[in-house]
């Protein structure tokens, strides 16, 4: 998910944060909200405490994609609709709206208001009535109502994306009373952050789609109310965002000292090292490295040596999730869990991180990596409590230590673990018959590996020749992005790498990767195609957890039934960020936990644009 999102607060934190009851009885009014009902900030701060509020405006931010969300792609872009299944959404649309609410990058995930000033919450948390800001504007200074936000939650929830209308699917309704008050009701028993998930959304114009589909990719720049506009952009190749002038909502506390570029630019690549290139000839000026062989190989260019291109490693302290190659169970030949443990010890890790990857990574083993919600040891009592009533129905191992990948000797062919995967393939049926590993189907065992991007294939290749150690035929196939999101979408692969995590507080976000109802819904993050009423039940805990403690227990549990269930071959994470831009740019020393690296939306030009540019 993108970094906006809206939480709950009970009366009692309400109260002790001094906001004050109105109208209904245990309705409660507030600035802001939290999961567990913890602000840090007042009703009258000034602005966030990381921000430079003195940081100059001006200047040009260009980078490529680091991240993604709904239909956008790493390497192109051929729609400015990016909420939506239909084409792949241009990078950065949604600088160009305003949500209701927006997060503090230094609290877990607490919110405070930017389209709405505040919030009631009826005592029983099925109805919030935000009162709109009567500031609001669209770009074209038509203001925007409590009709626009109903109409855009409403065709979010019906016509989106389906990752979503699935996390909005416990919003009943979304309501005008007026310009400035907009009603949205819940359903009883709604996940614990459906309601900021709701709030994060973008607030679109009514008018300008009563006479445009809304669920239909489209290049023409859509009317927006947020702090960018869309600006010049060639389909396929860039797309630049202009910082509006008269932003109405610049002076605001959720916005000062953010939003600090005249322009924003997104270029795309196909190719990382085609990419790299573009970095030293300075095509564009900011850059984080994801590809290890490229950071400790090839960052000794001119511009380095003589200061004009610095390198930072920042911290990455937040939930890093799962990586690695999700392997289809839709498929009747990787149904077995035997099937899909011994396809995940052919692939060695410690050979791959060494040589490779120059040891820059460490495995990851849990969806919940890097966070206090991944099961380690024996389960413990709150565990148990939360496990025992499926003993019999889940693998033993759920009530030991959690299921870790074997850690091999390194060489790229441990044989031990190769003729481990040999047993289990030969106890799940699949045996070998004229020097070929049959499925248990009596078909030949065949794999194919989904890719679109060729930085993956040395990865790919060790691991390829040791499936053929075990009489698999497998083979790499390297696709065009628009190929790759529709294959994915459709589920139409047998493996297919992907990396996903989770905010510090989880809730209905899980529903798209673990659900029975994700496995069969079109575009959804569940790759493996997890259809289990035990991971379902499980999940359905951790989203009613209504205290920390009782998140993180049944987190824990949820995870030891997944990593049992072996549907992913887990790759690795590294807990740092690794930036490289030149020396035009500047950023609050003390960057916030929770917003990555704060890039662009915290950052300043430190040189004029002239010098940018040269």
């Amino acid at each position: 998910m993108n970094r906006r999102h809206v939480l709950g607060i009970g009366l009692g934190a309400a109260a002790a944060l001094g906001f004050s009851p109105v109208r209904a009885e245990g309705e409660t009014s507030a600035h802001g909200i939290s999961a567990f009902g913890d602000l840090k900030y007042p009703v009258d701060f000034p602005n966030f405490d990381y921000v430079n509020v003195t940081a100059p405006k001006g200047g040009v931010f260009s980078t490529v994609p680091s991240s993604r969300s709904f239909n956008q792609s790493f390497q192109t872009f051929n729609s400015l609709n990016a909420y939506i299944l239909k084409g792949d959404g241009a990078q950065g649309m949604g600088m160009t709206f305003a949500p209701l609410m927006v997060r503090a990058g230094d609290e877990p995930d607490a919110m405070y208001g930017l389209v709405a000033k505040s919030v009631q919450i009826s005592g029983d948390g099925l109805t919030y009535r935000f009162t709109l800001r009567p500031e609001a504007r669209f770009h074209d200074g038509s203001k925007l109502t409590a009709r626009d936000a109903a109409f855009s939650l409403t065709a979010l929830k019906t016509k989106g994306h389906p990752l979503i209308t699935q996390q909005m699917r416990d919003m009943v309704k979304a309501e005008a009373a007026g310009d400035t008050t907009l009603v949205v009701t819940f359903a009883e028993k709604r996940g614990r952050d459906v309601p900021l998930f709701v709030a994060g959304m973008p607030i679109f114009s009514q008018a300008y789609y009563t006479a445009r589909p809304f669920d239909e990719s489209s290049q023409e720049p859509p009317l927006g109310s947020g702090p960018y506009k869309v600006g010049r952009f060639e389909v396929g190749r860039y797309i630049e965002l202009d910082r509006v002038k008269d932003w109405w909502g610049a002076d605001l506390p959720v916005s000062r000292g953010s939003n600090n570029f005249d322009a924003v630019r997104f270029d795309f690549y196909r190719d990382r090292d085609v990419a790299f290139e573009g970095f030293t000839g300075r095509n564009y000026l900011y850059r984080e490295e994801f590809t290890s062989r490229i950071w400790n190989t090839r960052y000794d260019f001119p511009a380095i040596k003589d200061g004009r291109v610095k390198q930072e490693m920042l911290p990455d302290d937040t939930p890093s999730g799962a990586q690695g190659w999700f392997l289809n169970t839709r498929r009747d030949k990787f149904k077995d869990p035997r099937v899909r443990e011994a396809l995940g010890n052919a692939f060695d890790f410690e050979w791959t991180n060494k040589t490779i990857m120059y040891g820059a990574y460490v495995r990851t083993v849990s969806p919940f990596q890097n966070s206090d919600m991944m099961a380690t040891g024996a389960p413990s009592p709150e565990e148990l409590a939360y496990l025992e009533p499926f003993r019999g129905k889940v693998p033993a191992e759920v009530f030991g230590n959690p299921y870790v990948p074997p850690t091999s000797d390194g060489s790229g062919q441990d044989r031990t673990l190769l003729r481990k995967a040999v047993q289990l393939l030969n106890d799940a049926g699949c045996v070998m018959k004229d020097g070929k590993r049959m499925t248990a189907q009596g078909e030949p065992f065949k794999v194919e590996f989904l890719l679109d991007e060729p930085a993956f294939q040395a990865h790919h290749m060790p691991y390829i020749k040791n499936l053929g150690t075990l009489g698999i035929e497998a083979m790499l196939r390297l696709v065009d992005p628009v190929q790759f999101r529709a294959r994915r979408d459709d589920f139409d692969f047998d493996f297919c790498i992907e990396r996903f995590s989770f905010s510090t507080v989880p809730g209905d976000s899980l529903r798209s990767f673990f659900s029975v109802q994700s496995a069969t819904t079109r575009g959804s993050n569940n790759l493996a195609g997890i259809s289990d009423p035990v991971v379902d039940t499980l999940m359905n805990e951790v989203i009613a957890a209504d205290t920390r403690p009782k998140l993180v227990f049944a987190a824990r549990a949820l995870d030891r039934v997944i990593r049992a269930g072996r549907y992913w071959v887990p790759q690795w994470y590294a807990n740092s960020h690794r930036l490289a831009y030149w020396d035009v740019f500047g950023h609050p020393a003390n960057l916030p936990k929770y917003v990555g690296v704060g890039a662009p939306d915290l950052w300043w030009a430190s040189k004029p644009s002239t010098e940018q540019a040269k």
